[in-house]
């Protein structure tokens, strides 16, 4: 049976995010993770994490101005300086909260750009962030995300992902492979997994094409946390997803897909 990470940003919203990680106990969850914990200091966030008997397993770098529409820096041309300052904050945190991956949003490519330059950039700050990383144990994960959710978006295929990885070569470079958008931009969900599975670093679930609590959708979950534990994944399995009603209420299915 996979182990589950409840994402915080997503699920539990009826309370403040301080009293998610409660409320994520309460359920059951062992770990958590969450887009940013920026809006709270380091100290806080562990102390909560502490509290209640919780994992960190994730969160991002700093995106830029997520509230302007800004979705990641890592490709964009002339925002090195700000991107190395992001990962300077983030591992402040990580090492506060003992997380063991952060995720480095790529961000949008502007119409009309030149898509080799920004691929150049990309690779840079990778490995720029990567070797940052190396010494505090940290894993740096890159993760596609579909064109549908968000437009332009620089990295939209696990093919290109660890075609970008294999290129900054660095080992603590892995790819985080979220189902729900993998079906999306390119289906095929099992064989793309098996694939690449050496090299993914994290798994995301929602249903598709609602984004819901993965017990509806055209994705057969209980297939693929089957096959997860064929393959020996042991990482966490993030659930990204937007409950349909009430968080506890919606949490059914993690009984009758592991059944």
């Amino acid at each position: 049976m996979p182990k589950f990470a409840a994402n915080l940003t997503m699920m539990f919203n009826e309370v403040p995010f301080p009293q998610r990680l409660a409320a994520a106990a309460r359920a059951g969850f062992k770990a958590v993770e969450f887009l940013f914990p920026y809006e709270h200091q380091p100290a806080e966030v562990a102390g909560w994490l502490k509290e209640n008997g919780l994992f960190n397993a994730l969160f991002n770098m700093p995106p830029g101005d997520w509230a302007a529409g800004e979705r990641g820096l890592a490709s964009l041309p002339g925002r090195e300086e700000q991107f190395r300052a992001g990962v300077a904050t983030a591992l402040e945190y990580a090492k506060a909260q003992g997380t063991p991956c952060l995720h480095a949003m790529a961000g949008l490519l502007p119409a009309g750009a030149d898509r080799a330059t920004h691929r150049a950039v990309y690779v840079e700050n990778l490995r720029y962030a990567a070797r940052a990383l190396a010494p505090h144990g940290i894993t740096l994960l890159i993760e596609p995300i579909n064109l549908r959710d968000m437009p332009g978006y620089f990295l939209s295929t696990q093919a290109e992902a660890h075609a970008i990885r294999e290129e900054v070569g660095e080992p603590n470079l892995k790819v985080q492979m979220d189902f729900y958008h993998v079906q999306i931009m390119e289906g095929d969900i099992a064989m793309t997994l098996k694939k690449h599975f050496d090299h993914v670093g994290h798994i995301q679930i929602a249903s598709v094409p609602a984004r819901n609590e993965p017990d509806d959708g055209e994705v057969n979950y209980r297939y693929l946390f089957r096959l997860l534990d064929e393959l020996g994944y042991a990482g966490w399995v993030g659930c990204e997803y937007r409950p349909r009603g009430r968080t506890e209420d919606g949490l059914g299915w993690l009984k009758t897909l592991n059944a």
